[in-house]
């Protein structure tokens, strides 16, 4: 039997509908299982996420919600703007899924060790993206966590020999990428599709072994999974217009 691996994209602390979707896909304990970051914020139920993951043996990428976090709470002081910046993004819920004892201490110092990006050898696991301009070791954590539009508009692959696999944006804000669908571009695809938002609801595993397509819903308690010819979309360079990146958005 083949060991599969398995890459799961933004959770946003809706950790009973990850525990469906692993139902669903069933990992064994010889399966690769990563996680894109964003565990947190927006939903319900970020403090049992991060604990599941944090004692999992499943690797887990640093996304730009846990580098929010960490730059609030990681510091040993509150920094105001960026609080603000941090509790607009769905921060609120994260402190309310910890209850009155606060974030814990330990889910900090987890969060620190989380690497900015996976070589899986053929594939390549970040969590928004790279700079197409700009080699490996001249990129930032900033890049890594927060890029968007140089990235999607790339013309040509960023590696010749890997798949890069990313999530950060919600794949129905690309153009023509329906609620649910995976995106694709060039050397590219993007599997964050949107669990918290009310317009989608659908959180994604891929299964890059059998090329092979899990997805729980949060709203309408659905589980569907497809062959992943049947689940993407293509994006086009030419349907996205370059421009500068406000990578704090």
């Amino acid at each position: 039997m083949t060991h599969r691996r398995i890459v799961i994209g933004d959770v946003h602390g809706h950790y009973d509908t990850l525990m469906t979707l692993l139902d669903a896909i069933a990992p064994s304990k010889d399966d690769q299982v990563h996680f894109l970051g964003d565990l947190i914020d927006r939903g319900p139920q970020s403090s049992q996420v991060v604990e599941f993951v944090k004692q999992s043996p499943y690797p887990c990428l640093l996304g730009n919600h846990e580098q929010m976090l960490l730059e609030i709470l990681g510091q040993g002081e509150i920094y105001g703007p960026a609080l603000q910046a941090w509790l607009y993004s769905g921060g609120h819920s994260t402190i309310n899924s910890y209850g009155e004892s606060g974030v814990r201490q330990d889910h900090i110092e987890w969060m620190r060790t989380l690497p900015t990006h996976i070589d899986l050898g053929d594939t390549w696991l970040v969590h928004a993206g790279v700079h197409p301009r700009l080699p490996l070791e001249k990129q930032t954590t900033e890049q890594f966590c927060w890029i968007r539009d140089e990235f999607h508009s790339i013309q040509e692959p960023y590696f010749t020999d890997k798949l890069i696999i990313i999530g950060h944006t919600i794949t129905f804000t690309l153009p023509g990428v329906q609620p649910g669908r995976i995106a694709q571009g060039r050397g590219w695809l993007d599997i964050d599709t949107g669990a918290y938002h009310p317009k989608s609801g659908w959180l994604t595993g891929l299964d890059l072994t059998n090329s092979r397509v899990y997805q729980a819903n949060v709203f309408k308690q659905r589980v569907r999974q497809m062959p992943l010819e049947e689940a993407v979309t293509r994006v086009e360079p030419s349907q996205l217009l370059p421009r500068r990146s406000v990578l704090r958005s």
